[in-house]
């Protein structure tokens, strides 16, 4: 029901971004790619555990580079940020001891990633999703 759940919001969340107008600024995917990586910092704090919150900052480090990168750059990078952070999500629980991450987070995030990844590359392969370069 976890990966149903993240499927659907992802796919709501898209489609609402695009019927909404905001995919006209480029700067809506990278942010979303940015609050999905904090996420875990979040959790690390609810949590209490300032190990956790450290061992999460390098992670969470690289997805801010890549969404700015993709901002800056291209979208791909973005895409390539969301379903890599899906790919992590996948891995979390075997690698960090975050005890404020709830038991159902890796599976949902993961669904959520990979589905937003995927909405935002369909967008960008039919030509339609934001395409303005950064000056």
């Amino acid at each position: 029901m976890h990966y149903v759940i993240g499927v659907g919001l992802a796919l709501a969340a898209g489609l609402f971004i695009w019927w909404s107008g905001l995919e006209k600024d480029r700067a809506v995917y990278p942010v979303i790619l940015i609050v999905i990586a904090i996420l875990y910092e979040l959790f690390a704090v609810l949590g209490g555990s300032n190990a956790a919150l450290l061992s999460e900052l390098a992670p969470t480090a690289i997805f801010i580079g890549v969404s700015v990168l993709g901002f800056r750059t291209s979208l791909w990078w973005v895409v390539a940020g969301l379903i890599g952070h899906g790919l992590y999500d996948i891995f979390h629980p075997a690698i960090f001891m975050n005890p404020g991450v709830p038991v159902w987070w890796p599976m949902f995030c993961m669904a959520y990633d990979v589905a937003a990844g995927a909405f935002l590359a369909r967008r960008l392969l039919r030509g339609r999703g934001p395409q303005v370069r950064f000056a």
